[in-house]
């Protein structure tokens, strides 16, 4: 075609007019979607909790809360700042963290302790699996008359309330992920001839922890429920007898400042353990990562 200007289109590639050496490749691959999750949003954690406040805060503002009702965020911070300095808020709220300290410690222990038992032997299992079952379907408040009658009114009956309220999270979040792992992993220990500790050190209980932790952040938040609960019976001391006694003078704002503690406590927990769960679980990589 002589001087013609042509465009020579060949195995993907289109040669320009005037430009017979140099080539320009077309991509024809199809585009790859990302289906996983967009960059993480700057300040996530506290977004959802500040535009809470940011309702709370107009709505009082705007008489569409009664007072009466929900005391306004500006009256909770003046009776919490109050309570901080007359000590009485410092003073319950150590005793409650003392009693949900205690409570999780042992909580998490029993819990451990059955999950291995249950789920590294079939007769533990056996013998252990179905009563924890059953407990797991009988609530706390169910099961308060007979704790009183066993452990009386005081301390010790608050602190086994809440350590029932952890191990059932922890033992069932530990068995699942004891049971969980992968079959190819037991028999490449047996290909290795690990003995029966190293087998359970380094391949039963790394591959546990997942559900372990998971079963953590159940766990915090049980133990902070339970405690609300104890609290109110026949407390002498915590948050939950300082609500208590202030819902008998009518006091809501020292309540809301009571209620504010418990979800700052309950908060701080679940992101202690998430961040706890992203620095153990580093060799993992989800949809999250």
């Amino acid at each position: 075609m002589g001087c013609a200007v042509t465009a020579v289109v060949q195995a993907g590639r289109v040669t320009a007019p005037g430009r017979a050496t140099a080539h320009q490749a077309v991509d024809v691959r199809p585009r790859v979607r990302r289906l996983g999750l967009r960059k993480p949003v700057p300040l996530a954690a506290g977004s959802g909790v500040v535009l809470l406040l940011a309702v709370w805060t107009a709505g009082s503002a705007t008489g569409l809360i009664d007072p009466r009702v929900l005391s306004a965020p500006w009256t909770v911070v003046t009776t919490g700042v109050d309570l901080a300095v007359d000590g009485r808020l410092v003073e319950n709220l150590a005793v409650s963290l003392g009693r949900a300290a205690q409570g999780l410690a042992w909580g998490v222990l029993a819990g451990v302790t059955l999950a291995l038992l249950s789920g590294l032997s079939r007769l533990g299992e056996a013998l252990l699996d179905g009563p924890i079952q059953v407990k797991r379907a009988v609530p706390n408040l169910a099961l308060l008359p007979l704790l009183i009658l066993w452990f009386g009114i005081g301390e010790e009956m608050k602190v086994v309330t809440i350590a029932l309220g952890v191990f059932i999270p922890i033992y069932i979040h530990t068995h699942n992920g004891l049971r969980s792992i992968d079959k190819r992993y037991v028999e490449l220990a047996e290909t290795l001839r690990l003995d029966r500790r190293r087998f359970v050190t380094r391949v039963v209980l790394p591959g546990a922890l997942p559900g372990f932790l998971l079963g953590l952040r159940f766990a915090v938040t049980g133990s902070l429920l339970a405690l609300v609960v104890v609290e109110q019976v026949n407390g002498t001391a915590g948050i939950g007898y300082m609500m208590e006694l202030a819902r008998t003078y009518g006091q809501t704002e020292v309540i809301v400042v009571g209620l504010v503690v418990y979800g700052v406590l309950g908060y701080t927990a679940d992101q202690a353990v998430r961040l706890l769960q992203r620095r153990a679980l580093t060799w993992r990589r989800t949809l999250e990562d």
